[in-house]
């Protein structure tokens, strides 16, 4: 599957969840999932991750904008080298893309996973934040272990 439709995918399902969540959940009351555990909690987040520069919605759609732009502009130096860059790549765009269609469309993201262990909690987050996250972990995965390629065959000459 290439890009385009892997993207369109996790966009799908992020705006489905989201959705599911606006009309099964509310807000202030959450569902156990898994009791000490996983709940299903609907969060309106006003700013980026964790809540930081909350209000700012301008900002963070320009960031979005900018960071799609970008991506899209270095895709072929940055992804292409790496194993798993068609994958990569399309966590990185579904989930910048997910995100930034709440922020323009009702000027806040939608979170409603809620991870917790005794008295430590993890914020709530949603699909496109865990498709970005998990973007993010295979790129560095991936780019490190490309890079100990490289340097072991050059160690070897």
């Amino acid at each position: 599957m290439r890009v385009p439709a892997c993207a369109a995918l996790i966009v799908a399902l992020d705006q489905l969840t989201k959705f599911l969540a606006v009309q099964y959940l509310k807000p202030a009351v959450s569902r156990v999932v898994i009791p000490d555990l996983f709940n299903l909690s609907y969060v309106e987040n006003r700013g980026a991750a964790w809540g930081m520069l909350a209000g700012r919605q301008v900002f963070l759609i320009a960031f979005s904008v900018l960071t799609l732009g970008f991506l899209l502009w270095k895709r072929k130096p940055l992804f292409e080298p790496l194993w798993g860059h068609t994958l990569t790549m399309s966590l990185l765009f579904g989930g910048v893309i997910g995100n930034l269609i709440d922020r323009v469309r009702i000027n806040y993201v939608i979170d409603f996973l809620d991870f917790h262990w005794r008295n430590s909690h993890f914020p709530s987050f949603n699909v496109a934040d865990a498709s970005i996250c998990c973007g993010v972990f295979l790129f560095i995965i991936t780019q490190w272990l490309h890079d100990k390629k490289k340097e072991n065959s050059g160690s070897r000459n």
